[in-house]
Formats: structure tokens, C-alpha cells, sequence
């Protein structure tokens, strides 16, 4: 059985008791585990903190195991005001990391998926172009291209990313998706401060998750100013080299490369 100690640890470890509740802040823990500081809001994208993800829990876990700790665990993370789920992959929902938050955060799902999360006291589900409100952030589901089936038999789930808004900033969490114009579509409409977009994981599953080249036409059809490029280097998931997809990534972004920001597992970034 592998123990997450001989895992080596995250590069950086973030400090969110120092960040400031006037700003937009965000720290990568690995994966497409994104800690948010939003203007005072506390958000937490696809939370997987455990040494594996897959069926089962903790070391029991039977599935792909982390390459890098996460740079936070649960119990390192603040009190927390919203979950996103983007969709019910097992690297995505975990449900090991899950059952350690507490049952009071409320936790926004896509459309066919809160019998995953039933355990938390408030569970809202959102079809693509769907709306809440979770402590004074607009929570919009946006359409992505992948899929959400947990197991073989349950297609019938969604998913999907999320455009948050509070005030004049916004950010989009993609989750997972190919590549796709319809942030485009969300560009023409809203001016986006900071994308978290999926680069790894498309060797050979192109059709499923996106290039690190066509994240950044992604990136520039959406007109963004800042990516937090996710979904990379902390499972071995697919064929491509773990360091590819961030080379790839800087290679395309080119003169434009100061955009990319939390590069690295446990890195800080805070919207200037």
C-alpha cells in the first residue's frame, strides 16, 4: 500500500489566513482544486485532498494516486462559504474529501448530481444557464463539452463550468472540457478577471479533455486577463509526460506567458 508520506510535498504551501477579503485571491492545492478568496466569499473548486482518487477512502482508495501532496489539507482550509462540483468523476467529486467539510457549506452541483452530496444541508443543482446566489456571488452553470457519468450506467448526470460574479469581477472555472467556443460567447457578454481552465489529461483522451493549445485560444476567445491553467500535473491520468502540459501551455502563450498564474502545486496568485 503506498502512504501519501512518501509522496513528495506540494512546492508552496499557501497561507490564506494572510490574504485580504478585499481582493481577489486563489491558490492552486493540486489537480482542479482551486482555494478562492473571492472579495470575502471562500470557494473551493472540485475539492480532491485525499492520497488517491477513485472508489473507496484514503489509503483503502483504489485508483490513481497523487504524484504530489496537496498543498492544503481539508483541515488546513478555511471556513468555507461555497463548493463547486463541476461534474461526477471520481477526480473531481471526491467523496472522501467531501465527507471531512463541514455539513453546513453550501455546495452547488450540475443538474443530476446532489444524491452525491446529500449529506451536506444545502445542495443546489443547476442546469447549463441556471443562476444562484451564494453569499453575495452570482453562481451561473456554463456549458463545457465532456461528460458526467460516474459509473458506466449513470449518464443522465450533468455538468459543467461555473462564472462567478460579485460586484465588477468575475472568474470561470471550466472543470473539465475539450475544446469548445462557447466562452467566447461568455466573453462577449462579461469581462472575465480570471480563467481556471483544464491543460492536461489529452493524450489520447483529445475528445474529452482540452490541449494545452486549445486552452489558450480558449483563453483568448473568452478575453480574460489572467488563467490558472488545472488539471495537470497530480494524477498520472493519461499518456502525455507530467511536465508537458505546463511547457506546452508557456510555449503558446509566448510574449503573453505573464498571464499564466499559479504555475506550480500550493502557488498564490492575487488579482494586482
Amino acid at each position: 500500500m503506498v502512504k501519501i508520506s512518501r509522496v513528495p510535498a506540494a512546492p508552496h504551501r499557501p497561507d490564506p489566513h494572510s490574504w485580504a477579503d478585499d481582493r481577489l485571491t486563489a491558490a492552486w492545492l493540486g489537480h482542479a482544486t482551486v482555494l478562492l478568496n473571492f472579495h470575502g466569499t471562500w470557494i473551493v473548486t472540485d475539492p480532491a485532498l485525499e492520497p488517491r482518487v477513485g472508489i473507496g477512502r484514503g489509503h483503502a482508495k483504489l485508483g490513481p494516486r497523487r504524484l504530489v501532496r496537496p498543498a492544503l489539507r481539508t483541515h488546513d482550509l478555511p471556513p468555507l462559504d461555497l463548493v463547486l462540483l463541476s461534474h461526477a468523476h471520481m477526480d473531481h467529486t471526491d467523496l472522501g474529501t467531501l465527507r471531512a467539510m463541514q455539513r453546513e457549506v453550501p455546495v452547488v452541483v450540475q443538474e443530476g448530481n446532489r444524491d452525491l452530496v446529500r449529506r451536506f444541508r444545502r445542495v443546489e443543482e443547476l442546469a447549463w444557464g441556471e443562476t444562484t446566489q451564494v453569499d453575495g456571488v452570482a453562481v451561473e452553470s456554463v456549458e463545457v463539452r465532456h461528460w458526467g457519468a460516474r459509473m458506466v450506467t449513470d449518464r443522465h448526470r450533468g455538468y459543467g463550468g461555473y462564472l462567478l460574479t460579485k460586484g465588477d469581477r468575475s472568474v470561470l472555472f471550466a472543470g473539465d472540457t475539450a475544446y469548445t467556443d462557447v466562452f467566447t460567447r461568455v466573453g462577449e457578454r462579461m469581462k472575465v478577471d480570471l480563467a481556471i481552465l483544464p491543460i492536461g489529461a489529452y493524450d489520447p483522451w483529445i475528445a474529452n479533455h482540452a490541449s494545452p493549445e486549445q486552452a489558450w485560444r480558449m483563453f483568448q476567445g473568452l478575453g480574460a486577463e489572467y488563467l490558472l491553467p488545472v488539471h495537470h500535473s497530480t494524477f498520472r491520468l493519461s499518456r502525455e509526460p507530467v511536465e508537458e502540459p505546463m511547457q506546452r501551455l508557456l510555449a503558446a502563450a509566448g510574449a503573453e506567458s505573464w498571464r499564466v498564474v499559479a504555475r506550480e502545486i500550493g502557488a498564490s496568485w492575487a488579482l494586482p
